[in-house]
């Protein structure tokens, strides 16, 4: 039968205060996902790359096979998915890897079955799989799918907006060679907060929105200030703080935590970029580290 192949990209959740409103797409990271159409049974044909001996195997536990069958049930197409994987993003590294895998896995199921998705569809199936590991949220998935920077107005019903950004601006990122996973990371933060500091953080988020959408850097490091997820979860990242200072002194314009972590990143101009980058992984210290230097992704998950 039939095969597609895809690129989606990773993504940095919640970008610092817009926790599981605001996600950005990362350029020069992601997962690859290849899918056969079959009418015998789904299953995992090969998984390379990245920590590629912790992915599950089993069909009902790989978010990338689950994506794939939701999207072909949804199209109401007759079959199931063999599905290829090369993982570009670790396991439970805070730079979407789970979203990137269903993703590209609904996006290569549909272009098996010789159709042109809708970005809806494709949130919608990615969405299945992301639910099964981290939670039923889209801040990871629509950067994935669209690219650039995005915000979720809304889960259920969908709704998803593409929001402006300098294209000049870079990302340096680092990861600490630590595993913090999502719903452990998610346990740390408490369910009720306290009105003034909710306040903040809301003022927080929509003036960083602003930021970006005019390019001003000022206000970005202003406004870049997570009050609600990383003072809870710093201590699961060795040398977070020192992490973020040796940023903030070499050029970034905001630093925080990457989603759950342990990933860290830092907005910088092109020029800061690799030094960024370089003093980051210093100040992680003797536990080491991998580092990125990446664009913002102008596209989301795209055909290969």
């Amino acid at each position: 039968m039939s095969s597609g192949s895809s690129f989606a990209p990773g993504s940095i959740g919640n970008v610092g205060p817009g926790f599981d409103v605001l996600g950005l797409a990362v350029e020069a990271a992601g997962d690859r996902v290849a899918v056969e159409l079959t009418d015998g049974e789904a299953r995992v044909a090969e998984v390379t790359g990245f920590d590629s001996h912790l992915i599950p195997l089993e069909p009902e536990m790989n978010v990338a096979v689950i994506a794939a069958r939701a999207w072909l049930r949804d199209a109401k197409i007759d079959a199931n998915p063999i599905v290829t994987i090369v993982k570009g993003l670790p396991l439970s590294g805070g730079l979407g890897g789970s979203a990137a895998s269903s993703v590209a896995g609904a996006l290569a199921a549909a272009l098996a079955a010789g159709a042109t998705p809708t970005p809806e569809s494709l949130m919608l199936a990615a969405l299945e799989g992301e639910t099964l590991v981290s939670g039923r949220h889209l801040d990871n998935i629509a950067p994935a799918v669209l690219g650039g920077l995005s915000l979720v107005r809304s889960v259920d019903p969908m709704d998803v907006i593409s929001l402006p950004y300098p294209d000049e601006w870079m990302l340096a990122l680092v990861t600490p060679h630590v595993r913090v996973e999502t719903k452990s990371a998610r346990g740390v933060l408490p369910e009720l907060w306290q009105r003034e500091q909710w306040i903040r953080q809301m003022a927080n988020t929509a003036s960083m929105v602003h930021a970006f959408s005019s390019g001003d850097r000022d206000l970005m490091c202003r406004s870049l200030v997570d009050l609600y997820a990383e003072p809870r979860r710093a201590s699961l990242i060795p040398r977070f703080h020192e992490v973020k200072k040796a940023a903030l002194e070499h050029g970034a314009f905001g630093c925080s935590i990457s989603g759950s972590g342990p990933t860290i990143f830092a907005l910088v101009m092109p020029d800061d970029a690799e030094r960024c980058a370089d003093v980051m992984v210093e100040a992680v210290g003797d536990i080491g580290a991998d580092r990125i230097v990446s664009a913002i992704a102008r596209t989301g998950a795209r055909p290969i």
